[in-house]
């Protein structure tokens, strides 16, 4: 049941940003690779490269620019001169930026320390921008989505990202959520750069086991429970059977002869794994679902056509890249320092290295991709690098394009009563934990719509926030009480700082609706949290960027922390309710409202739907 893929589904359509620079502010030279429109700081940036570069000749615009780094502790953005490579002190050359250096409406002022200056924006004009493109790319798009954050970074290029990949008739188990995760977060952030990405679930629904689950099922079978759950069903047949062959050997005697069958197209033998396939797809949509997880195409093992895996043996065998071993065919590898891959079992059956290689061939012809991601477990780095460079053998330019995003694995995850669990189970769990607290406070669960549904979300932010906290190559334990925990970096704390803000506008009627972004008074937004916070809303555009270089979640996960920690710190001195310069009110509410739309296009990013009440 491989579904179609719509050729216009995945096209982003990224108009024109809604955002202009106010034509009151002093002109800037054009500097390629920025775009201040989606992101204001480029223009800040912009600004520092030309006091330098206008102080320090034969220096252009472009070469500061790429020097123009973020700033610690305080500091806005710093520029460590060393890097140019100029002839002089870099004390003299400190010297002669500042003394030429004016003050304007982009940046304030500029210090020296030892190699580095530091540039300060101007407050006013950092505030009004930043405030100003956040709605606009809010609320104004043509898209009528949000697209803060968004960029052109992949436009006109087209990515196919496979990940999850389980195993039919095996339950979705944990070990698949990593992939799940990050597979999910990487299709989210290259939409978001760009690029038209199709998102692939590659089955594992071809191998021997379905041998052996046909000589179960002949045994154990039962349709009636294939209708209720066919991967529940099917895994306690594989289960059965696998522990029978331990003890009677003709029973994968008869399994290798079923698959072989499959292989050779019985349409008797496949039959009933058309079924079983179907019936666990459609399972697999709902699990995915419940996890805001959707894919473009299913596809897998069993939809690779022979004649590509045969074609390619043939031609590794032409390349003399093939020697035999007892029957079976292997490539050697070993001056890759790869070892040596088997491409066909003694029996003359595949193996998934083979249907590997004839997939990708396939998928090329089809889609004619400009980059393949597979998300795959860092266990299977040898698998993956035999993968890719036997493609590269072969002779396919595109096997360059082929990337391999890997992840540690989570250890320990069990239901808290301690058993080995099935994904839906570990969700089901954090639900009604979470459920349970929300309870506690009765006024509050009164008013959220479909407590069943929030508990759940709040749950699934736990277990994803926690997977993708730290880096992507980390091993993990995984932690009931810290993951459901509302304190600390947890994801219900996040789900809790987006709500908080979500509330603002609930709990201060008499300031709403608030005036176009363009009337607020948003200098009066003085105080240091407030500017720490509408700086890292402005960086929110870099952070994206970052990640799509990275892969790794854990930079929007930390950018959220940091985000949600500055918001906590704003709470008790930058006030709404109770503030008498009603002024001064509304634009303290745009920040907070600002930091809610922002907070939440990360969260989704992650691909958590941000709640609005808990």
């Amino acid at each position: 049941m491989a579904s179609t893929f719509a050729e216009s589904s995945n096209k982003p359509t990224l108009a024109p940003s809604p955002f202009v620079l106010p034509a009151d502010l002093p002109p800037l030279p054009e500097v390629a690779g920025t775009d201040p429109t989606r992101c204001v700081l480029d223009s800040f940036r912009v600004a520092i490269a030309k006091a330098i570069s206008d102080a320090l000749e034969p220096l252009t615009v472009e070469q500061v620019y790429q020097g123009v780094d973020y700033g610690k502790k305080g500091e806005d953005f710093t520029v460590a001169l060393p890097r140019f490579k100029l002839k002089g002190k870099v004390d003299e050359l400190a010297k002669t930026v500042i003394e030429k250096f004016q003050p304007d409406e982009w940046i304030e002022s500029v210090t020296h320390d030892r190699a580095f200056l530091h540039f300060r924006c101007r407050t006013a004009t950092l505030t009004r921008l930043i405030l100003d493109q956040i709605h606009a790319l809010t609320y104004d798009t043509e898209s009528k989505q949000p697209e803060y954050g968004s960029n052109f970074l992949g436009e006109g290029k087209r990515v196919i990202i496979e990940y999850s990949s389980p195993n039919i008739a095996k339950s979705f188990h944990v070990g698949h959520l990593r992939s799940t995760i990050i597979g999910a977060f990487l299709a989210n952030l290259y939409r978001a750069s760009g690029w038209e990405v199709i998102s692939m679930n590659y089955l594992g629904d071809w191998g021997t086991q379905f041998g052996l689950i046909a000589v179960g099922f002949e045994k154990y079978g039962s349709y009636e429970e294939l209708e209720k759950d066919a991967i529940q069903h099917l895994f306690q047949i594989y289960v059965k059977i696998n522990a029978e062959a331990d003890q009677d050997p003709t029973i994968r005697e008869q399994a290798a002869a079923w698959f072989k069958r499959m292989e050779d197209g019985d349409e008797e033998a496949l039959k009933n794994w058309r079924v079983w396939r179907e019936l666990s797809v459609n399972k697999y949509i709902q699990e995915y679902a419940g996890l805001n997880v959707q894919f473009d195409v299913y596809t897998g093992e069993s939809e690779v056509p022979q004649a590509s895996m045969d074609k390619a043996l043939k031609q590794l065998q032409a390349l003399d890249l093939i020697e035999e071993d007892n029957g079976a065919l292997r490539v050697n590898l070993e001056k890759h320092k790869l070892g040596k891959a088997v491409v066909r079992k003694r029996d003359g059956t595949s193996i998934y290295l083979t249907r590997d290689i004839g997939g990708a061939v396939t998928r090329y012809d089809k889609y004619k991709f400009d980059k393949m991601i597979y998300v795959i477990s860092a266990q299977q780095d040898m698998h993956v690098a035999q993968f890719f460079k036997v493609l590269e053998l072969m002779g396919y330019e595109w096997a360059k394009t082929l990337e391999h995003v890997n992840y540690g694995l989570v250890l320990g995850m069990s239901t808290r009563k301690g058993t080995v669990v099935f994904l839906d189970q570990i969700i089901r769990e954090a639900s009604s934990v979470m459920h349970e607290q929300m309870r506690k406070n009765e006024e509050k669960y009164n008013a959220v719509e479909d407590p069943e549904f929030v508990s759940r979300e709040i749950g699934i932010t736990g277990i994803k926030i926690q997977d993708m906290a730290a880096k992507r190559i980390n091993n993990y334990n995984f932690n009931w009480e810290r993951m459901l925990s509302f304190e600390g970096d947890t994801g219900p704390y996040l789900q809790y700082a987006h709500v908080r803000l979500s509330s603002i506008g609930r709990k201060n009627p008499e300031l709403l609706p608030l005036p176009a972004p363009s009337q607020l008074k948003t200098e009066l937004l003085t105080e240091p949290s407030a500017r720490e916070i509408v700086f890292l809303l402005g960086s929110y555009p870099d952070v994206v960027k970052t990640a799509l270089k990275t892969h790794e979640p854990s930079g929007i996960v930390t950018f959220a922390f940091r985000l949600s920690h500055a918001i906590s710190s704003a709470w008790e001195t930058v006030i709404v309710k109770g503030e008498q310069d009603k002024d001064k009110a509304k634009a303290r509410m745009a920040l907070y409202l600002a930091a809610r739309d922002v907070l939440g296009a990360a969260l989704r990013l992650l691909s958590i739907q941000p709640l609005e009440r808990m």
